[in-house]
């Protein structure tokens, strides 16, 4: 049942309140804005710190230094950093029900640009994001997976949608820059359940190994919401959010009528464990998601919730081994009980990374239907550093027991993904 509009702003009072109560909160002993700190490696802070630093490459070649010390100086001055990049996905399957290959690119421009308590830690401003998503090929990697009748998604970002705006919010630190909130056009897959190689953009690209594991049904990845977070103390963060169940980031003016006419949500609510606040999510990391999301009327799908989990860490300086799953009641998700473990291998002081993972799941009945067998997917990925700003990523993925597909008990994917960050 949808929730009220009442209890939708007291939900979103009682949580600014738990998180402003800044006093209460310890010191921690490192500090790093909670805006990079609790955010995953897409959110737009993060993507602009990963741009600009200078990484160790392929070609020892960095083609758009003027560039990029051009755009240092204007942030300096203005407040404003901005980054554009394009991103390529091409895949080729062994078997299919139709289509064996598709492809896709994405062009970004994105940024932020903060306007008050500059060279403080509560910093507030505008951040955006605006997207052009066009497929090369009949069907887009998004819609692959039906394609091989695999109860999945191959890779979301990369799909067909056309020109959208994934994020235009507030973003406001506060309490010594440990806490954060944002209010407006926001993407929920930047802080819910994220953890550092769960990137489509440079990590896995199968969702199985992403936020939730496939288990949190709904999360919209542009829409109008509301979320906060921050440290509690030292080590343990809270983040919580509600966001437009319905969201459609190719129309922010009928998203917006759809939040206040519908009042469709989806909440979720995470408490985590870190090591390492300036790491969180590069070094160890226990966390725990709670979600729900209410009926969908339009889409036709049924209230749910649910629970996720993960934990990783860095073993020695080279490896993240991690363990997630999560298990969902209805509402839309891919799956009801999902578990994923493997590893990234980065070198020390390198910029390349290996990534291995395996995924077990059930499908969900409410979505899927009755009587499907369980699915396992694998899946292994390279990324090379060719340049400081470019990477190419091949990949191999291994989708056994495709849900949909009763004659082939394994597909192999290969597939081969570009960024060009300027």
């Amino acid at each position: 049942m949808a929730m009220t509009k009442s209890t939708i702003i007291l939900s979103a009072l009682m949580t600014f309140l738990l998180f402003a109560s800044g006093p209460a909160w310890a010191q921690a002993k490192e500090t790093r804005p909670a805006a990079k700190a609790i955010t995953g490696p897409d959110a737009v802070d993060n993507q602009l710190d990963n741009d600009q630093d200078e990484k160790p490459n392929l070609l020892d070649a960095n083609l758009l230094k003027s560039w990029e010390d051009w755009k240092a100086d204007i942030a300096d001055r203005s407040g404003l950093s901005f980054g554009l990049d394009y991103n390529a996905l091409g895949l080729a399957a062994t078997d299919s029900l139709g289509d064996e290959t598709s492809a896709s690119g994405v062009f970004r421009l994105f940024g932020t640009w903060n306007m008050i308590g500059r060279g403080t830690k509560n910093t507030g401003g505008i951040v955006f994001k605006v997207e052009h998503r066009h497929a090369y090929t009949d069907v887009a990697p998004s819609e692959f997976g039906s394609e091989l009748g695999y109860a999945g998604v191959i890779n979301a970002v990369f799909s067909d949608q056309g020109w959208r705006a994934t994020h235009l919010h507030w973003r406001q630190g506060f309490s010594d820059g440990r806490g954060v909130a944002y209010a407006g056009f926001l993407d929920v897959t930047d802080y819910v359940d994220v953890y550092a190689l769960a990137s489509p953009w440079t990590g896995f690209g199968n969702l199985a190994f992403e936020n939730g594991s496939g288990t949190i049904g709904g999360m919209p990845d542009g829409a109008f919401g509301v979320m906060v977070g921050g440290f509690i103390s030292g080590n343990i963060y809270a983040v919580s959010g509600i966001a437009d169940a319905n969201g459609d980031a190719t129309d922010l003016t009928g998203e917006l009528d759809s939040f206040l006419d519908d009042c469709e949500t989806f909440k979720s609510l995470e408490i985590g464990w870190t090591s390492s606040q300036p790491e969180l999510f590069l070094m160890n990391n226990i966390h725990v998601t709670f979600w729900q999301i209410d009926e969908r009327s339009e889409a036709g799908t049924s209230d749910g919730w649910g629970v996720a989990f993960s934990a990783s860490g860095t073993v020695g300086e080279d490896w993240t081994p991690f363990i997630r799953g999560g298990w969902a009641e209805d509402g839309g998700s891919l799956y009801q009980a999902a578990l994923a473990v493997g590893f990234g291998y980065q070198p020390k002081g390198g910029s390349n990374m290996l990534g291995v993972g395996l995924h077990l799941s059930r499908p969900n009945e409410s979505t899927f239907g009755a009587d499907l067998e369980d699915q396992f997917t694998g899946e292994i990925f390279y990324k090379l550093q060719v340049s400081n700003n470019f990477e190419v990523t091949p990949s191999v993925q291994v989708l056994g027991n495709p849900a949909f597909s009763r004659d082939e008990d394994l597909i192999g994917l290969f597939g081969l993904r570009a960024r060009m960050a300027f």
